[in-house]
């Protein structure tokens, strides 16, 4: 509480309210507009991690609010500097990680540089934004920042915004008391439709559960483990759910990494009723209902969205931990259910993860990486992964033992985020090996990056999938039958390159090499590039061809 009536400038002010909320990091690129907030920064006890672009600071806010709950804070002047925000700020709100934004502009009151560099962003935040304000008074401060705070990191969380204008943050404001949280209870769905949950999972003869997006958060995955070890049901997850129960458990059948045609939806088109935990619109539901199929129970924070492949026959709305515990306190294992098939599934996958886990082959195939990458790894290791087919790999084939081991997007999907995102990681979790797994072509969209981990002495492996292509985009086009056309580049001498920044820099020349090349590297601490050349000729065989004959077998 500050003395009533002293003033204060608006920086200052600022900085105070964000060290209220408990800030740690400010990830960002100051300009000129934002000098006034650096210097009341260069006093505080919140750190500026100065990044090489204002993208990546975004990536790094959103990946601490993802792994913390608590709102990551990144920095931007005006106009490039801001523009430079907005993929950031997608990833964060498509992938519901909560962000503030902080951005710079030129004096509101009175310029002398008439529209040089300025554009309205606000305005161009908004649609990707669940909060943008301009700050136009000192003194609404205190209490626009505890709102931007309570909106990012409410169900479902998100990015948010504040523009403080150059003579904004150098005016003074009442030094007033500053805004405390307060932590709402979220509502519980009502008993009736519980009860009437239990009893659609007590009727169903092949009940199913799968594990989205929104149900990663720490306390849904206590309740999840209870309900799966209380009543027996057999699980999958969608690309984002990955790892909200481990990969190992015995009733694990898989991850639904791709459209159609996988193992996973023979289990899916076999269930007669889905209990769909943490359903996010970012992913498409695995599977698409049509009337007289299977009957599904939506549980989550909020309704389901109307979509016409999507229309649960029950919603169990309110906080998921406490609906799925309370759905474990009035079940048991039900003799009924018929697990058979399911399992049979689960032995199918299984069995095709480990194909290619030991194969010699040189340039490595994809299913050879992922398996020395899960090697390398301790239960607690943890992946940050780009965007590229490599992705889709790992999400099927890496079995995950912990939670929140595995941090991919398949909301925005953006190449860029993987070495940022890994980043983040090694600053949360020093005592945990960090690898960041990235394609040459989404690497190189933020490498400068390498600067920033060397500079914070971080540990951690750069893992660079090297093709010489966008090879997603390769592969859908020659499924297309397309002719090969458009999407080969040049690289760097990644091995140099990643020297010129005071990193190590290692390239795999045999496929015998990889795995001990991953562990000299951890035993060595300190960031490590590592280059490995992928031969993707397995994407069509096993992700295209074969599947269709194998689900006739099951």
């Amino acid at each position: 509480m500050s003395d009533s009536g002293k003033q204060i400038k608006a920086s200052d002010l600022l900085v105070k309210a964000l060290e209220n909320e408990g800030v740690e990091y400010v990830f960002g690129v100051p300009g000129e507009e934002n000098l006034d907030f650096l210097e009341s920064l260069r006093t505080s006890n919140i750190r500026l991690i100065l990044t090489r672009h204002e993208q990546a600071a975004g990536f790094m806010a959103a990946t601490y609010g993802r792994l913390t709950g608590k709102a990551g804070v990144c920095l931007a002047t005006l106009g490039p500097g801001a523009t430079n925000l907005v993929t950031a700020a997608a990833y964060a709100q498509l992938g519901a990680m909560p962000m503030l934004m902080i951005t710079g502009q030129k004096p509101i009151k009175a310029s002398k540089q008439g529209r040089f560099q300025i554009i309205d962003v606000v305005a161009l935040m908004r649609p990707i934004t669940k909060f943008a304000k301009q700050i136009v008074n000192g003194n609404t401060i205190p209490s626009l920042v505890r709102e931007a705070f309570r909106l990012a990191e409410q169900e479902r969380p998100g990015a948010v915004l504040l523009e403080l204008p150059e003579d904004i943050a150098a005016e003074m404001a009442e030094d007033g008391p500053l805004m405390t949280a307060n932590m709402p209870r979220r509502p519980v769905c009502d008993d009736s439709a519980i009860d009437n949950a239990a009893a659609m999972i007590r009727a169903a003869k092949h009940p199913l559960l799968l594990v989205g997006a929104g149900a990663n958060r720490k306390r849904i995955i206590d309740a999840l483990e209870s309900f799966v070890g209380k009543t027996g049901i057999p699980y999958f997850n969608t690309q984002m759910g990955k790892g909200v129960i481990g990969g190992f458990h015995d009733l694990y059948i898989g991850t639904a990494a791709l459209s159609e045609g996988d193992y996973v939806h023979c289990a899916v088109d076999r269930a007669d009723l889905i209990i769909n935990g943490g359903h996010d619109v970012v992913e498409k539901p695995p599977f698409f209902m049509e009337h007289g199929g299977q009957t599904v129970i939506h549980v989550n924070f909020s309704p389901a969205a109307v979509d016409e492949v999507y229309f649960p026959q029950l919603e169990l709305i309110g906080d998921v931990a406490s609906s799925f515990q309370r759905l474990a306190d009035r079940l048991e294992p039900e003799p009924g259910h018929d697990f058979d098939y399911f399992m049979r599934v689960r032995g199918e996958v299984l069995k095709h993860i480990a194909e290619g886990t030991d194969d010699p082959r040189f340039p490595l195939i994809p299913q050879r990486i992922v398996a020395d990458v899960r090697a390398v790894m301790p239960p607690d290791g943890i992946i940050a992964l780009d965007n590229g087919t490599y992705k889709i790999w790992f999400a099927r084939n890496y079995l995950t033992k912990q939670s929140n081991t595995v941090l991919l997007d398949n909301a925005l999907a953006t190449m860029g985020a993987g070495l940022p995102s890994a980043m983040m990681v090694a600053m949360l979790h020093p005592d945990r090996r960090v690898m960041a797994i990235c394609g040459d072509g989404g690497f190189m969209m933020n490498s400068q990056e390498m600067e920033t981990a060397v500079r914070l002495g971080l540990d951690l492996v750069v893992l660079i999938i090297r093709d010489d292509s966008y090879g997603m985009i390769r592969w859908k086009q020659a499924h297309l039958d397309f002719p090969d056309w458009g999407l080969d580049f040049g690289n760097p001498d990644f091995v140099k390159y990643a020297m010129s920044y005071g990193a190590s820099g290692h390239r795999v020349e045999a496929t015998e090499e990889f795995l001990p090349i991953l562990e000299r590297c951890y035993e060595a601490g300190g960031v490590h590039l590592v280059e490995v050349p992928v031969d993707y000729s397995e994407n069509k065989r096993v992700l295209i061809d074969e599947l269709a004959e194998r689900v006739c077998l099951i």
